[in-house]
């Protein structure tokens, strides 16, 4: 037997979601069917007496009268009894197949649907309805399941009918759970891609962090260094424009009475101008070797060569530093050497000797540069001839 033409089938839709319910009657009107709604249980009974659906499609949860209990009270019914109830819902267990088999229920729509699943399942019962249940008049079948009785009224076509539809959900899921098993798989793989880019990343953050420290420490240094040395440099060039301005004035004072010691003092000025020329010219040396790295240096040797180009040959230098002794330093500390040196010559008025000596102090060491001069008057500017490094 053919099935009735779409335009005379009559679906009632019982659901007490309102966006559920438009969205089952689009499907269901964009199919030629007429569609009627009803809010809940009670409503639809209301319903059915007027109106005679070909088919019923109800949810199951629903506020004072349950899906089951709906469908229920519709098979109970002589009127209503062969009108097909199709039971829509979220849940999916054997608990919900045994009470819809139960409550009479012809199908199971399961949450969420799609279209072609609604066109199928509804397909499914009108073909149905032209092929009568054989076994529909047997004796009810009671089944226990959860320490509970269930009594199926059901015939054979209806119970397979059933189990097929809720075996092809079965089937519908288990292949969209590969499906979302293959795409968490795929995801899962770019999210290591992406962790392994983000490890080299930060890998080479820290590299080139390291590298900024390396660089900020080594200006940092430098810009020590330089302190250091225009510090340096600008007392060399105070003390001996000072040196020079004396020497000077005790010419011009000389010209006229002794004109041998005027010119004495004219060649002392004289060889400290070469001195402060020289330590000017030591400024742009330095921008060379100032940004160096320390290095391990002997310092006895660097005493010796200080001495060589600083002292007079009259002046006796004692270089008792120990053979083998080194310090870790720029080259800035050889003119350390010779800013010491010269400030004893300059100052120390008799000097006839000088002596750099070693000596240990707990876990370090102390160098000291000591003369046999008069000393310097209190309250000039100059530097101490006696250091500690």
């Amino acid at each position: 037997m053919e099935p009735p033409p779409r335009k005379t089938i009559k679906i009632l839709i019982v659901e007490d979601s309102r966006t559920q319910a438009e969205y089952l009657r689009h499907i269901l009107e964009t199919e030629g069917y007429r569609v009627l709604l009803a809010d809940n249980g009670r409503e639809a009974l209301e319903q059915v007496a007027t109106f005679l659906p070909t088919i019923i499609l109800s949810d199951i949860v629903m506020p004072e009268m349950d899906g089951y209990e709906f469908c229920r009270r519709i098979k109970e019914e002589k009127g209503t009894a062969e009108i097909p109830v199709i039971l829509v819902s979220q849940l999916f267990d054997t608990a919900d197949v045994i009470r819809g088999l139960e409550s009479g229920a012809d199908d199971f729509i399961i949450k969420p649907y799609d279209p072609g699943y609604i066109r199928t399942r509804i397909s499914g019962i009108l073909e149905a309805l032209g092929h009568p249940d054989p076994d529909a008049a047997l004796a009810p079948l009671d089944i226990r399941l959860a320490d509970k009785t269930h009594r199926i009224t059901a015939g054979r076509l209806r119970i397979i009918r059933i189990l097929l539809s809720t075996y092809e959900m079965a089937i519908r899921k288990n292949t969209e759970l590969e499906e979302a098993r293959e795409q968490l798989n795929a995801v899962n793989e770019q999210l290591r891609s992406a962790v392994d880019d983000l490890k080299q990343s930060n890998t080479r953050l820290e590299s080139e962090n390291l590298e900024r420290r390396r660089v900020e420490k080594a200006l940092d240094e430098a810009n020590k260094k330089l302190n250091l040395m225009a510090s340096i440099t600008r007392h060399d060039v105070v003390n001996q424009l000072t040196t020079q301005h004396e020497s000077l004035e005790y010419a011009l004072q000389l010209k006229d009475t002794d004109a041998k010691k005027a010119w004495e003092y004219v060649s002392a000025a004289t060889l400290i101008a070469t001195r402060t020329l020289n330590s000017v010219k030591f400024t742009g040396d330095y921008q060379k070797v100032g940004v160096k790295s320390p290095q391990w240096q002997d310092v006895r040797s660097l005493v010796q060569a200080a001495a060589e180009e600083t002292l007079p040959g009259s002046l006796t230098i004692k270089n008792e530093i120990p053979p083998g002794t080194e310090i870790y330093a720029d080259p800035l500390i050889g003119k350390v050497f010779s800013n010491l040196m010269e400030n004893s010559v300059k100052y120390g008025g008799t000097v006839t000797m000088l002596r750099i000596s070693l000596g240990k102090t707990g876990s370090g060491a102390t160098i000291t540069c000591e003369d046999d001069g008069v000393g310097i008057p209190a309250g000039r500017n100059r530097s101490s001839r006696t250091n500690t490094g």
